[in-house]
């Protein structure tokens, strides 16, 4: 399984890459897998504040429908329109272009409960 290194991860199974007070979002390979075929994303609107545990959007699979929650606290400042119209992005390139979202943050030290990759692995088994 795929775990990028150079990544956080959530215990909600969401990848979280901080890049100075923005933070991109998406589901992580594990994740992708457990949904199946991904075939609906809905992403919250540009401009959306957002708490940390908020559900801030929604990956629904043939097999079930998912939650995406916000990471972190902030402004949503973009989202993947390419992974609404094609949702298989999900499965199909999970850190690359099926990212969700962008949350700017207004202090990336305050990020809490977020994993190293070599945790995230453990807690997946």
């Amino acid at each position: 399984m795929n775990v990028p290194d150079n990544l956080q991860y959530t215990t909600d199974h969401e990848w979280l890459l901080i890049e100075g007070d923005t933070v991109t979002v998406g589901v992580t390979d594990h994740a992708q897998e457990e949904l199946t075929d991904v075939v609906f994303v809905e992403l919250p609107e540009v401009g959306k504040q957002v708490a940390p545990g908020d559900p801030a959007g929604v990956v629904e699979s043939v097999k079930a429908a998912s939650d995406v929650f916000a990471p972190v606290a902030g402004e949503v400042t973009a989202v993947n329109d390419e992974v609404v119209a094609d949702p298989s992005l999900v499965n199909t390139d999970p850190y690359g272009k099926g990212w969700l979202m962008k949350i700017r943050v207004a202090d990336t030290a305050a990020i809490q409960g977020v994993m190293s990759a070599g945790d995230y692995q453990a807690h997946i088994g």
